[in-house]
């Protein structure tokens, strides 16, 4: 599968890898791409590096994972190259880091997420990867046993399958909650936000629902 990365930080970085070690193509997108080749060179043939918007338009998926800050300048030009595809959003509010567009997404109904879905009409929205942090992806993927959990939230169903299959290529096993307004569940400050728990774990926390 061709996946785009808008955002080269530890979390893009490092699912990436996971990504282009599963096989699938992967091409980072930043505002300075040829910053980004020596990270390329790491990952293999399979990765590349562009513009965010060049990212948004390779991939058939498209890993969205920014500060929240950063989601309102991308939007306009990003919105019509996510139409229709399937967005993995890594966001979280820290209103220290995000000021007023923190507490935007926080009251939001359907929690940053639907915040930040709500800028991108047409986009199969998921809230994905973000509760676990870099190092323990990357320590922990494909460890024996009971594999670390990510939950998942979306209002559309087959992009839930999508991200899981994902989820299981990068080495850990997918946590279906439910509709996207669930991603309140895992956010900052809940249960499950930045403990590394098994899948097995976080179902008896976030109950399932498929």
């Amino acid at each position: 599968m061709r996946i785009g990365v808008v955002g080269a930080g530890m979390i893009g970085s490092t699912v990436a890898k996971l990504w282009t070690d599963a096989g699938h193509d992967v091409r980072l997108g930043t505002r300075h791409p040829a910053e980004l080749q020596p990270l390329v060179e790491t990952l293999g043939k399979r990765a590349s590096a562009g513009t965010a918007a060049e990212a948004a338009t390779f991939g058939e998926v498209v890993m969205l994972t920014v500060p929240l800050a950063a989601i309102p300048p991308l939007a306009p030009d990003l919105a019509p190259l996510l139409a229709g595809k399937v967005v993995l959003d890594t966001g979280n509010a820290y209103e220290k880091r995000d000021g007023a567009s923190a507490r935007e997404a926080t009251s939001h109904p359907e929690g940053s997420a639907g915040w930040a879905a709500a800028m991108f009409p047409g986009a199969r929205w998921v809230k994905a990867f973000n509760t676990v942090y870099f190092k323990v992806l990357t320590s922990e993927a494909h460890r024996t046993g009971d594999r670390v959990g990510i939950p998942l939230a979306s209002n559309d169903p087959k992009a839930l399958e999508i991200a899981a299959t994902l989820v299981s290529d990068a080495g850990f096993d997918p946590v279906i909650v439910g509709p996207l307004a669930r991603g309140k569940e895992f956010e900052p400050d809940t249960p499950p936000y930045n403990t590394g728990m098994s899948g097995r774990d976080l179902r008896k926390i976030l109950k399932k629902t498929s």
